[in-house]
């Protein structure tokens, strides 16, 4: 074991870690633009980690742009939101009950 694997294996659980809450918080709003290339680059260094022999730190890494993934398909707005919020602002709502 080369100690570089464990150091990018350590980064990586780090980054898992401060990820959670986002994930937990149903509030979260995470744009495309962060949460998609994130995922991209996580899967790219892991696959390149696997290809140099440092299997923890693949590991990491892919599991890293699996959790931005995730983020991305829970936390992030999605580009036919507005038309459906649209929809249902234009349909009529009945009154409120008169209190008299």
């Amino acid at each position: 074991m080369m100690w570089q694997d464990l150091i990018f294996l350590c980064g990586s659980v780090f980054s898992l870690l401060v990820l959670v809450p986002t994930l937990r918080d149903s509030m979260a709003n995470i744009p495309l633009g962060t949460s998609l290339p994130s995922a991209t680059i996580g899967i790219i260094y892991g696959t390149t980690f696997f290809t140099l022999g440092m299997t923890m730190s693949a590991v990491g890494s892919l599991l890293t742009g699996i959790m931005w993934s995730v983020i991305a398909l829970l936390r992030s707005p999605h580009p036919l939101d507005h038309v459906f919020d649209a929809e249902d602002e234009a349909t009529p709502r009945a009154a409120p009950p008169n209190a008299d």
